[in-house]
């Protein structure tokens, strides 16, 4: 006999036991786009197109920048020092050129001295050959520039010269300190134009080379110093040595000078402008700012003059205006030239009279020549 179908259906649903459901595998919900998410965010891919290049080349572009304004900050720092360093070099060598420049005056003066002998020379000499190599062992403990290092050595051979030439002179006098004869002079050049040569190959060799390299180096802030030992050229010529002599060996006897002896006042200009002065009409002399007068002298004699103090008098109300110079050698038959200026305040509008006296040499007898007075007025001009 069939079951009826209530029967099943209600035996099924009441006998079963209850079930739970089989545990599911947990899923991530990504975020939609443009929506709220979990804050999770997905990897971005790669760039894509120009942009890494241009981003590149920006990078590159601040770098070099950075590299140019560090070579111009390491420039800026390096040149002050190479300044400095040419500065303290050329400051040492001015100091020796100094000390250098200084002996030669004072060969020169030695030379021009009235009434000096020759032992009195040779003593001199001696002292100043003892400063000199002083000077020049200075020299040589000087650490020039690399640059500079063969200039110096050429400076260095300049004083070595120097040394020599004084040497060479003191010997010369030495030797020829008894002898009269007329060639004796000829001893004394050798030594005399190495004294001369010296200078040349401090300006040549050193001097003017040392500009240029500094030029170049772009040290344009310091100059290689100037050193010149020879005063006087007149005195180094065989000629002028002979002189000389002959002055020294008549100081040396102690006799009355032989010869003619005397100078003359050849003329007396106004400068600028060149206006010579006039003794017998009223010159009118326009006062600038540089106003200066040179007076011109000649050896009337046979015989070299030194030591010759010339002396310009400007007459005015309050006190004259006086200036004295010294001209330190005249050979017989030259013309040389005395230059007065830094004249002060001069009277204006007025007459006045401007005066030139030159003092008498040893043994000159006329002396009328040696004084010239010029009637002058002083315009504003």
């Amino acid at each position: 006999m069939d079951t009826p179908d209530d029967d099943l259906e209600f035996d099924f649903f009441e006998d079963e036991p209850a079930t739970t459901e089989a545990p599911s595998h947990s899923r991530v919900r990504l975020p939609r786009r443009g929506g709220r998410g979990t804050g999770i965010r997905r990897p971005t891919a790669p760039p894509r197109g120009i942009t890494p290049l241009v981003r590149l080349l920006g990078l590159l572009a601040i770098l070099i920048a950075a590299l140019v304004v560090f070579g111009l900050l390491i420039q800026s720092c390096t040149s002050p020092s190479k300044e400095e360093t040419y500065r303290d070099y050329m400051a040492k060598v001015g100091a020796v050129a100094q000390s250098s420049n200084q002996n030669g005056n004072e060969l020169a003066t030695e030379l021009t001295t009235p009434g000096v002998k020759v032992a009195d020379i040779e003593n001199k000499l001696s002292g100043l050959a003892q400063q000199e190599r002083q000077a020049l062992a200075v020299a040589q403990r000087i650490d020039p520039p690399g640059r500079l290092r063969q200039l110096h050595q050429n400076m260095i051979q300049a004083l070595q010269l120097r040394v020599n030439g004084i040497v060479g002179l003191a010997a010369a006098f030495r030797a020829t300190a008894g002898s009269k004869s007329s060639g004796d002079a000829a001893q004394l050049v050798d030594p005399a134009q190495r004294l001369l040569a010296s200078d040349i190959v401090w300006s040549d060799l050193f001097q003017a080379p040392a500009n240029a390299e500094m030029k170049q180096q772009g040290v344009t802030d310091v100059a290689a110093p100037k050193s010149e030992f020879v005063a006087n050229r007149d005195l180094i010529t065989e000629r002028s040595m002979a002189l000389v002599l002959q002055r020294l060996r008549g100081a040396s006897t102690g006799g009355t000078p032989t010869g003619l002896h005397g100078t003359n006042i050849v003329s007396t200009k106004a400068e600028p402008g060149g206006q010579v002065l006039s003794e017998t009409q009223e010159n009118t002399v326009t006062a600038t700012a540089d106003l200066q007068f040179v007076v011109t002298i000649a050896d009337s004699g046979d015989s070299q003059e030194v030591g010759i103090k010339v002396t310009l008098t400007i007459q005015k109300p309050g006190g004259a205006i006086v200036k004295t110079k010294t001209l330190a050698v005249i050979n017989p038959g030259q013309e040389k030239s005395v230059t007065f200026a830094n004249l002060g305040q001069v009277p204006f509008a007025q007459k006045t009279n401007v005066k030139v006296d030159v003092a008498a040499v040893p043994g000159e007898h006329t002396t009328t020549n040696n004084r010239a007075t010029y009637p002058v007025i002083f315009s504003l001009g």
